[in-house]
């Protein structure tokens, strides 16, 4: 039985780049890359874990797992050649013709891949800053090979391909820190004790827990508007997120209106004064049935 076994192993398939095949050979293949690919997962599991007890950066972890993969699975190949006895040399020809065919019609890919690596070793973009690409804003989840995965502010999932955000001007909210100013703007009626309004806004503004007192908030007098006297408060905040900055942009606004109305300030609203040139009158219901 086992010399049965043993000569059907032994069996010569075909001959490639001067090297006979056998049956046996061809079934171990698939079963190392199996078992290969199973010891790379476990391996690849292993220490990404370790990495993160340590306290390494989720895009530090990214980056450690995508250089891993590929040494690992280019040691595998050369493994399996090597147990094979396929020399290296033989595919010199094969992959040069390759190379040029991708070089052509892959140039966006390539690109992209390249770009890719590129983010994660220089790492102007890390897993989870909160970046404004054109119009979107949203928090990077992942960066693969090709692209980049950013969430929305509104839950929709974008793919940006790498070679986007390298050759293009992109906002890092997150970059260094989480620091960021922003500002709420209020009109008050002509007439309205000015010094009085700022205190107010001021007082708002420094209810707020979620505002830095540090930097100060600075409360502006902007304009003497048509219709308004314009104020500005800035102020900063720990900020994440686009969400974060709206709710403490209403949370202020609630508190001014609140302080407003207990102090007697009137929000200003458009108004308009009309001129009529002639002569106007005005009849009454009365009048109206008399003429009748």
């Amino acid at each position: 039985m086992l010399n049965t076994v043993t000569t059907a192993l032994s069996y010569e398939t075909f001959t490639l780049f001067q090297h006979t095949f056998t049956v046996g050979e061809l079934l171990a293949v698939p079963l190392a890359v199996i078992v290969g690919s199973w010891l790379i997962d476990k391996f690849a599991h292993i220490a990404t874990y370790r990495l993160r007890k340590t306290g390494a950066s989720a895009d530090t972890v990214h980056l450690f797992k995508r250089i891993f993969y590929v040494i690992a699975f280019a040691i595998l190949v050369v493994t399996l050649l090597e147990l094979l006895s396929v020399p290296l040399t033989a595919f010199a020809f094969l992959s040069g013709a390759i190379a040029i065919g991708v070089g052509f019609g892959a140039q966006n890919i390539i690109n992209n891949f390249i770009s890719g690596w590129i983010l994660m070793w220089e790492r102007p973009i890390r897993i989870g800053d909160f970046l404004e690409v054109d119009d979107a804003r949203g928090s990077v989840e992942a960066i693969n090979t090709r692209y980049t995965r950013i969430r929305r502010v509104d839950g929709v999932h974008m793919l940006i391909p790498n070679s986007k955000l390298l050759e293009n001007t992109v906002i890092n909210w997150t970059l260094i820190d989480t620091l960021t100013r922003t500002s709420v703007k209020v009109g008050v009626a002509y007439g309205s004790p000015c010094r009085r309004v700022a205190e107010l806004i001021e007082e708002a503004v420094t209810r707020q827990e979620d505002i830095l007192t540090e930097p100060k908030p600075v409360v502006i007098f902007d304009d003497f508007g048509d219709n308004a006297l314009a104020f500005e408060v800035y102020f900063w905040v720990n900020a994440t997120v686009e969400r974060n900055l709206r709710v403490i942009r209403s949370q202020v606004r609630y508190a001014i209106d609140e302080l407003f109305n207990e102090a007697g300030v009137v929000i200003a609203f458009p108004q308009r004064d009309v001129h009529i040139d002639g002569a106007i009158r005005l009849l009454n219901e009365k009048e109206n049935q008399l003429n009748e």
